[in-house]
């Protein structure tokens, strides 16, 4: 399945910000359509599965504030939920 243009920009943003060694966005709204949240256009719960350098000694918890921060304007508009697995290679 293809990312949409809120999953691009996901994309866009975590490669910009951390120069990631794999990257994986997956959109998993499908699987909460009904739930709140949810739009029925879909594209807010996501999936984010990233190993970089920048994360090298961080905590799990500093892992995924420095995620959320990337992120930080699109889980205040659109993404209404954020899975996060962020590891150093």
């Amino acid at each position: 399945m293809s990312l949409g243009p809120v999953g691009q920009r996901i994309m866009q943003k975590l490669t910009d910000a951390f120069a990631p060694a794999e990257l994986e966005v997956i959109d998993e709204s499908h699987k909460h359509a009904g739930h709140a949240g949810a739009r029925p256009e879909g594209e807010t719960h996501f999936k984010v599965v990233i190993v970089a350098d920048a994360f090298k000694g961080a905590s799990l918890v500093h892992r995924h504030r420095l995620v959320n921060q990337a992120l930080a304007e699109e889980l205040a508009d659109r993404v209404h939920a954020l899975s996060i697995s962020a590891n150093a290679p």
